[in-house]
């Protein structure tokens, strides 16, 4: 009688030994122990700078691997999904950062454990996702207040929620909003702005919803306009944000759309996904419907 040779599925963990605040010394140990190894063949691969995540994945797409799971922060799961995008190949998140943006929008376990453990239980789902410039992002986009944050954030030598909520007080004071024209799918406006947000999930991490009706799956993206405010209301608005209540703001516009142009006087600070980034005085932004395979809980 032939005996029927199950082929393991080939998948990979991208570890960013320096992202967040937690070590990751035990990561290897836990992978063995928890990943099912009758299904699954592992291999680990560990990031040595900036984009080193984004070429380590292509060149496993190119040696079909199945699944790249990123291990690290919000900026690491954006280096290797941009790079899996559409391909049939899907992307793990075992979030490891300070904010994990979107490994929280879809529920992914915090714990390391429980995110292992999702490797061999969950299923996998087409989300869409936005692209600034030629750039994908997949939880937010922005420019304002929320981009020069993003630019202190990643500048300071400490990580972690409490510096974030440091560097934003200190830069709230000084910061002053600016102008903008904005073209929602043909519809055009202009305005003062404190931020403008365009979010394909909810929130920017740290369970902070900026757009709390977002959804990944619907073909659009969620463009937020913060108008300025006064000094007095800022605790208020900030409590929304980790309420879910942001959308019910008197200051907030929020207006749904598939592609968005926003201008600028002159070129500056941007954010993706909460990794900073200096672009022109004109951004594009559009949507990719279910472009990128992605491992979530059943």
């Amino acid at each position: 009688m032939e005996q029927t040779i199950t082929r393991k599925e080939r998948i990979a963990f991208i570890i960013n030994p320096k992202s967040g605040t937690s070590k990751k010394d035990n990561l290897p140990k836990l992978i063995g122990e928890i990943i099912d190894q009758s299904r699954f063949s592992v291999e680990l691969f560990y990031t040595q700078c900036a984009g080193h995540a984004t070429q380590l994945t292509a060149d496993l797409i190119e040696r079909n691997f199945s699944r790249v799971i990123a291990v690290g922060g919000d900026g690491t799961v954006n280096e290797v999904a941009k790079a899996l995008v559409g391909s049939d190949v899907a992307l793990g998140i075992i979030p490891c950062g300070s904010g994990n943006g979107l490994g929280r929008f879809l529920n992914i376990p915090l714990k390391m454990k429980d995110a292992l453990e999702l490797q061999n239980q969950g299923k996998i789902f087409a989300m869409d996702y936005g692209v600034i410039n030629e750039n994908p992002f997949f939880c937010t986009c922005g420019v304002g207040f929320d981009a020069h944050i993003g630019n202190k954030f990643a500048s300071s030598t400490k990580r972690g929620f409490m510096t974030y909520i440091k560097q934003t007080i200190s830069a709230y004071f000084t910061y002053k909003p600016k102008k903008y024209k904005i073209k929602i799918d043909g519809e055009k406006s202009k305005m003062r702005a404190f931020l403008i947000t365009v979010a394909n999930a909810g929130q920017y991490g740290n369970d902070a919803y900026i757009a709390p009706q977002a959804d990944i799956q619907d073909g659009l993206l969620d463009v937020c306009i913060l108008k300025p405010f006064p000094k007095r209301k800022a605790f208020r608005i900030g409590f929304r944000l980790f309420n879910r209540t942001m959308d019910q703001c008197e200051y907030i516009r929020v207006k749904t759309g598939q592609t968005i142009t926003i201008k600028r006087k002159k070129k500056g600070e941007v954010h993706l996904d909460g990794e900073p980034a200096i672009m022109g005085k004109k951004l594009k932004i559009n949507i990719v419907e279910k472009g990128l395979k992605v491992v979530v809980p059943k």
